[in-house]
């Protein structure tokens, strides 16, 4: 196993929709190999694999921070059954690292999809599971969470994270949407 780069915003491939897997082969057990080690390196609770630069639908989840491991998901192809009540929450993202806002998502959700052995599962999820599932499934969609956030804390973030960039040395070359 070995640990993938995270793409970082305003990378393109973080907007791209994702492509879904038809075949669950080496390459791709190898990249949830890949996922899992670098989620937990980060160390983050959910990674999908266009913030790795692999722009398909697989993402890894680990939300029990106690015991990484023990409470691993892997879901290829996830897909949103229901949805029901609101929740606010403080959300941030391994491709935005340092930033956090307030978003507001499904409290309980149900999800399913394929495990890596391409049996089909199906979650029922509330509290941190359910919103880091939504988190994720956006990801696949070329969703961030900051487009979740209002008009005026995006304009605010923007403005903040080109300031980053600058200091950092790194402008980026391409336009912060």
């Amino acid at each position: 196993m070995s640990l993938l780069p995270i793409s970082i915003y305003p990378d393109p491939v973080l907007r791209q929709k994702a492509e879904r897997v038809e075949n669950i082969d080496d390459s791709i057990q190898r990249l949830i190999d890949n996922m899992i080690e670098t989620m937990h390196e980060a160390p983050g609770i959910g990674l999908a694999a266009n913030q790795v630069g692999r722009p398909v639908r697989v993402v890894v989840l680990d939300v029990e921070r106690r015991e990484p491991g023990a409470g691993l998901l892997v879901l290829i192809n996830p897909e949103l059954i229901s949805a029901a009540g609101k929740t606010k929450s403080e959300e941030g993202c391994l491709s935005i690292p340092g930033y956090f806002a307030s978003v507001t998502r499904h409290q309980e959700v149900v999800v399913r999809g394929l495990d890596r052995q391409g049996q089909t599962i199906e979650i029922a999820a509330d509290g941190l599971l359910s919103i880091a599932l939504q988190h994720e499934m956006d990801h696949l969609e070329g969703k961030l969470f900051i487009d979740r956030i209002s008009a005026i804390a995006r304009d605010i973030f923007k403005r903040r994270w080109k300031k980053k960039l600058r200091e950092e040395g790194a402008e980026p070359q391409l336009c912060l949407d």
